[in-house]
């Protein structure tokens, strides 16, 4: 026979080993390797639904965290907003108590400088009322040497403070 013929004996012996190998296989390997698969392939499907519950988790865990922020942004608006409000409010209250009291120290210093003017006049009023007083006694003395003079300018002021006071009681009337 040729090589490429077998035998009839070489094809029962052949085909009685396949079937034995088959049948113990069949028995006792594809079960486990069944069985191993399906393990497999339960892991897989739970590993599966696992990871998209956490990536489930992971975006309501994002979604939670930029909610926060945005709230937070929002509480740090408000919070500068007050501040700057009550910083105008400590602005408006000190320029306010800066002008109230500027215009009590310029009303105190013009009642001050009033005072000083009002005593520099009657000092110099009572310089000015010496002075005249002074000069009028020496005056007098000089042309007052003799009687006849101090008669007419006696009669002259006496006319004179008449006349003063009819144009008073006329201006008055």
């Amino acid at each position: 026979m040729g090589l490429l013929q077998p035998e009839s004996g070489l094809l029962f012996w052949m085909a009685l080993a396949f079937g034995v190998v088959f049948v113990l296989l069949a028995k006792y390997g594809f079960p486990v390797i069944l069985k191993s698969i399906e393990e497999r392939k339960d892991f897989i499907s739970t590993s599966l639904a696992e990871a998209h519950e956490a990536r489930q988790q992971v975006a309501q865990v994002e979604s939670t965290c930029q909610a926060l922020r945005a709230k937070t942004e929002t509480q740090r608006m408000q919070i500068l907003q007050q501040a700057a409000d009550l910083r105008n409010q400590l602005i408006a209250v000190a320029q306010k108590d800066a002008d109230a009291e500027r215009e009590r120290l310029v009303a105190d210093a013009r009642q001050q400088a009033e005072s000083e003017r009002q005593a520099i006049l009657r000092d110099a009023n009572g310089q000015v009322v010496m002075m005249a007083i002074a000069l009028t006694e020496r005056l007098l003395r000089s042309n007052l040497q003799d009687k006849e003079a101090q008669t007419a300018l006696a009669e002259q002021l006496l006319k004179e403070i008449n006349s003063e006071k009819a144009n008073q009681s006329c201006t008055q009337g």
